[in-house]
């Protein structure tokens, strides 16, 4: 698992819980669908910050697998949200250098999204000014069940020996491929993962900003880094100081 010596002047992934869509609309007297809507704007203000905020990779949680519990109607919405980004913004994303990348299963997905998301890989694959990775049918659990059960997979057919199964090879059978985020971002004031990026989130940094998701935009995306650089990661190890006083 990537683990970056700690805040500097180097490239940072943040990942971003985009909360609050629903109440964002609720206060407004609109419905939740609506919500979504100004949330994707709120996407594409703060993609296009990212880079110039010290981003080379910013992941963001777009449709858990819990999502499925929601209401049919609201479902719907949140794929066409999907597709609509995908088909206004791929050839700006794509002129811009910007790789996509879909994290998550693909099972259960209608053709038409999974022809969306191999548009986006495929015509964004060469590029490598910034990485946008959407977490999409995305969980956690869910992530770690699927990297054991492949590990497990390729032990039974004799391809890996099962003792030789480490952090690093579990974290390359994710979907992330266990590229961990320096920093996580919630929105809406909550304070929690919501099953997102668990193995990866290990020794991230967490700021919890009380803005909802659709009033979200670069400003907000800085405040929280330059909040993340006067912390001092120590990665399970004690302070510089301390350590040097014994």
């Amino acid at each position: 698992m990537q683990r970056p010596d700690g805040p500097s002047d180097a490239r940072l992934h943040v990942a971003i819980i985009m909360d609050g869509n629903g109440r964002w609309a609720r206060a407004r007297g609109l419905p939740r669908t609506a919500g979504h809507k100004f949330g994707v704007d709120a996407l594409k203000r703060t993609v296009e910050g990212a880079s110039e905020a010290g981003v080379s990779t910013l992941t963001v949680f777009g449709f858990s697998t819990e999502n499925w519990r929601r209401p049919g109607s609201e479902v719907s919405e949140l794929m066409k949200l999907m597709k609509i980004y995908v088909e206004n913004d791929l050839e700006r994303l794509a002129r811009d250098g910007v790789r996509v990348k879909i994290l998550g299963r693909r099972e259960g997905l209608s053709p038409d999204i999974l022809q969306v998301i191999e548009r986006a890989e495929t015509r964004t694959a060469d590029n490598a000014a910034f990485t946008l990775q959407v977490a999409f049918n995305y969980g956690g659990q869910a992530d770690i069940a699927d990297a054991a059960r492949a590990l497990a997979r390729a032990a039974k057919a004799g391809e890996i020996d099962p003792e030789a199964i480490d952090e690093d090879m579990m974290a390359g059978a994710l979907s992330t491929r266990g590229e961990a985020p320096d920093l996580i971002i919630r929105t809406s004031g909550e304070r929690r993962l919501s099953n997102f990026l668990l193995w990866e989130a290990a020794y991230a940094e967490f700021v919890f900003q009380d803005v909802l998701w659709p009033d979200y935009g670069p400003q907000h995306l800085k405040a929280a880094i330059d909040e993340f650089r006067q912390r001092e990661r120590r990665f399970g190890a004690v302070e510089a100081g301390k350590r040097a006083a014994g």
